[in-house]
């Protein structure tokens, strides 16, 4: 949500864009990002240690929410709501800060007549976008397979899939914005064609 409003300013406020993304503005973004994160993470965890086990398998790779709530014999419906409306916020804001900021950029691309502002939003705006979707895609693929105990192993590999796709795609993905790197592939591919297999 960040990013997006960084890029918000850049391209619809270019000449602004110093005295409004000032070092007091990144730390108050930064500082909200946190807070906002460790106290519904915080309120998150509360629920959660309150519970008594009687169970002790994770069947997940890893030990997240919806797997401790499974292990546990009480009444869990407060942490279900808290979660899904959990999800529903922190997904909402998310995604309508996006859609928002993104609109936005949109407008003022197709309202402008400067190429050169276009192509350079169009690329900037486009990866972020496609980093943000394949982050966003993986992470609710995880929490809807939570919700039907008959796909527990496409959960897992979803799981295990949402910690390795996103973080190695990222690097491609904002790697060939670079020229160089753009550069390189097409050498190397264009050798790969002429040299024999």
């Amino acid at each position: 949500m960040i990013m997006a409003f960084d890029r918000y300013v850049a391209i619809c406020n270019p000449l602004r864009y110093a005295a409004i993304m000032t070092n007091k503005m990144v730390i108050k973004l930064t500082v909200s990002a946190w807070g906002v994160a460790f106290v519904l993470v915080g309120i998150l965890l509360g629920l959660t240690i309150r519970l008594n086990r009687c169970r002790t398998l994770i069947t997940n790779p890893y030990c997240d929410n919806a797997s401790l709530f499974k292990l546990s014999c009480e009444d869990v419906f407060i942490n279900n709501v808290y979660g899904l409306a959990f999800t529903v916020v922190l997904f909402t804001g998310s995604i309508g800060s996006m859609v928002l900021t993104y609109t936005k950029i949109a407008v003022v691309c197709l309202t402008s007549n400067n190429k050169s502002l276009n192509s350079k939003a169009l690329k900037t705006c486009s990866t972020h976008l496609f980093a943000y979707l394949i982050m966003l895609s993986s992470g609710m693929l995880v929490i809807i397979l939570h919700r039907f105990p008959q796909y527990s192993d496409y959960r897992k590999l979803a799981a295990i899939l949402f910690h390795i796709i996103p973080g190695c795609l990222n690097p491609i993905i904002y790697g060939v914005q670079s020229k160089e790197i753009r550069k390189f592939l097409s050498q190397w591919f264009q050798l790969r064609k002429v040299l024999p297999s």
